[in-house]
This record gives C-alpha cells, structure tokens and sequence, in this order.
C-alpha cells in the first residue's frame, strides 16, 4: 500500500484562497466598461429630458387642437372627425397635419374633434359624419366642405388652398 503524503491543516488553508475575497474580471469594472455605461447613462438621460419637453409641446398643440370652440372664431377651420382607436383617423390626421405645415398659414386652424369626447361626438352628430371626416368651416363656423375617407397631403394641402381662396376674404 502506497502511503499518501499528509498536509497539515495551516497548509491547506494557506493555498486554498477564501472565495468571497476573490476579484475575478468580471467582478471588477473595466475602465472601458465604466465609459461604456457612463455614455449609454447620458445618452438615456438626453433622450428622456429632451422627449419630455417634446412630450410636453405634443400636448399643448393636442389641447389647442381639441378646443372646439374656436370654431367660428373668425379664421378658417378644418375639424377632423377623429376615432383615436382607428388606424384610418391616425393616418388622416398625419396626412392632414403635413397638409397643414406644407401651408404654413395662419389663415386655417386645423382642430380635431374626437368621439370619444361629448363634444367631439356631438360635432359628428349635428353635421351627421363619422370619424375618418374632415369638415371645412368659414370665419362665421358655417360648413363648407366635407372629406370623407382617407386621402394623401398634397390633395389636402390643395383643398385647404381652394378653402382659403374661396372663403378667407369674406
């Protein structure tokens, strides 16, 4: 019988390391992964400042959009009748809002009137349209024109033109 070299307890100890007091690499930030994470944290921190204010002037223009009230309020309108749940109404209303910027007129108000509201559904109903509608009003809040259906920018932009020379001096 072969006999085994025995260590004593104080050796085995000593080369034996204690694993909590152990760095491995991974443990240990790199200085390229200190950078890496200090750039995606700005990056994070810019795109969530900068989309707030940007959320921030989305919801002033859908409030200024959404007031009803300035129709009739002696400038030209354009209302889309507006379901938000509808694919066909977002696509109008971006088609509409192109058509509108394309202008760059303040001689036409361009307002949306949604029917999940009492006043956007009661704006449907006394004209008698449903949603994926854009109405055309004068100075006075008289109906005008009516679009029905979805359609691309550039026809709008000519229809606001037309609305604009047919009714923007009376």
């Amino acid at each position: 019988m072969k006999r085994h070299k025995q260590k004593n307890k104080a050796q085995a100890k000593r080369k034996r390391p204690d694993p909590a007091s152990v760095e491995t690499p991974a443990d240990e930030p790199s200085r390229r992964a200190f950078l890496r994470k200090s750039g995606n944290i700005a990056v994070a921190t810019l795109v969530v400042g900068g989309g707030s204010w940007l959320l921030v002037d989305e919801v002033r223009a859908k409030i200024h959009e959404s007031d009803l009230t300035r129709i009739g309020n002696g400038v030209l309108s354009v209302v889309q009748i507006h379901d938000p749940q509808c694919s066909k109404c977002v696509a109008l209303q971006r088609e509409a809002r192109d058509a509108m910027c394309a202008l760059e007129t303040d001689r036409l108000q361009f307002l949306v009137a949604d029917i999940s509201s009492e006043e956007g559904r009661k704006l449907a109903r006394d004209n008698h349209v449903g949603h994926v509608t854009l109405l055309f009003f004068d100075k006075n809040g008289r109906r005008r024109g009516v679009i029905v259906g979805n359609t691309t920018s550039e026809f709008l932009a000519e229809e606001f033109r037309r609305h604009i020379r047919r009714f923007g001096d009376r």
